[in-house]
């Protein structure tokens, strides 16, 4: 992998991923980190079009193509007709971007544009690794696994879906704004205009929004205010004009709806609590930041996954879990408790933080170096 004079190589590498922040920040954070170690590396990305990486990923300075593709739905749906129609299209796009950028590796991080992206880099003998964020895989990596070089995971106990000579465990790569919240406080309450004398709790239920969570937070609203509690309410785009209705009344007393956060390492920084799915990359990022929390797993999800991602922190008294049938009911009531039992609030911060994977990024990005190397030597 050498050039005349001794020096490296340029690499070229696809990154594919997409759908929701679960798959694109992780995709990111091993871009970046790959490039910390490569600096003179090449890199495209390939999602879906029409889903928020198209939009995301420019925004953190790397270009991305789009595929015409989407997941199949179980239920009966007309969409599903297109679903072959989009499967061939998709593999004849990715079979062109591949030949015309010639690619040494190929990463997956999930989403519908991973498994046509990486099914034409395998055929082509390029470098592949997936990196499956949840403790149970969906099918199109436990397809994947078959053909591609590595398969990273976070959490163990992955050999009987992937062949156990391929897996290594890395944890979830995250958002790299949040692997330091020291200092970031002060900064911001003053971001957010709130007061830090009085509890604030986060609201998170992942990019896209989650309508269980957001409606037990309307029933909330009241008994937060009454209580002088402060909130961070990310709603996702669906729900953010009924949010932003909800708590007009309540925007002078610090209880404030977003659509998206951008400035999340400020928000985990304010928290004293945080309520959120149990998606792979908010629980990796809940770990690092050390926060109590609430997780309300999504009951549509392959196999109830985000339920098994939930129960990997509760097992180990690090986080508090409510059933999403139960939230509406429940939430406000577990919320209000937890929040003023700082004991309770200690001992989860404690164990939560003993289960966080340090620098899973750079872990991954030296394993796809390394691939690349032992491929160009062979």
């Amino acid at each position: 992998m050498l050039r005349k004079g001794g020096r490296l190589k340029p690499l070229k590498i696809i990154v594919s991923g997409g759908g929701t922040g679960g798959h694109i920040f992780p995709a990111i954070a091993i871009a970046n980190a790959i490039k910390a170690l490569r600096p003179d590396t090449e890199f495209l990305f390939v999602g879906a079009e029409g889903k928020m990486e198209m939009e995301k990923v420019p925004a953190a300075g790397y270009k991305i193509e789009g595929l015409w593709i989407s997941g199949f739905q179980r239920k009966i749906s007309m969409s599903n007709l297109a679903f072959p129609f989009k499967v061939i299209s998709s593999l004849l796009k990715a079979k062109k971007i591949f030949k015309t950028f010639k690619p040494d590796a190929v990463i997956g991080t999930g989403g519908f544009a991973s498994g046509p992206m990486l099914q034409v880099a395998a055929k082509n003998g390029a470098v592949t690794l997936v990196q499956e964020q949840n403790s149970y895989p969906g099918i199109t990596n436990k397809i994947l696994s078959k053909k591609v070089d590595r398969i990273c995971v976070a959490y163990a106990g992955m050999e009987k879906y992937f062949p156990k000579q391929k897996i290594l465990l890395t944890g979830n790569p995250v958002r790299q704004d949040i692997l330091s919240l020291d200092g970031k406080r002060e900064r911001g309450l003053e971001y957010f205009g709130l007061n830090g004398n009085k509890k604030i709790i986060l609201v998170i239920g992942g990019s896209l929004g989650a309508r269980t969570i957001n409606e037990s937070i309307v029933n909330c609203l009241h008994e937060f205010e009454k209580n002088n509690i402060q909130l961070l309410w990310q709603t996702g785009k669906g729900f953010f004009d009924t949010a932003k209705q909800a708590v007009s009344k309540y925007e002078e007393k610090g209880i404030n709806a977003f659509d998206f956060i951008q400035k999340m390492d400020y928000a985990y920084a304010v928290a004293d609590i945080v309520i959120s799915r149990a998606g792979a990359s908010s629980v990796s990022e809940l770990c690092l930041v050390k926060k109590p929390c609430i997780l309300i797993p999504s009951p549509n999800v392959a196999e109830d996954h985000q339920t098994k991602n939930a129960m990997a922190l509760v097992t180990h008294n690090a986080a508090v879990i409510i059933k999403d049938v139960d939230s509406r009911e429940k939430l406000c009531s577990e919320t209000l408790a937890l929040i003023y039992n700082e004991t309770q609030c200690l001992k989860l911060s404690e164990n939560i933080g003993r289960l966080a994977f340090q620098d899973s990024a750079t872990v991954i990005a030296n394993e796809v170096l390394s691939l690349i190397n032992k491929k160009g030597n062979k």
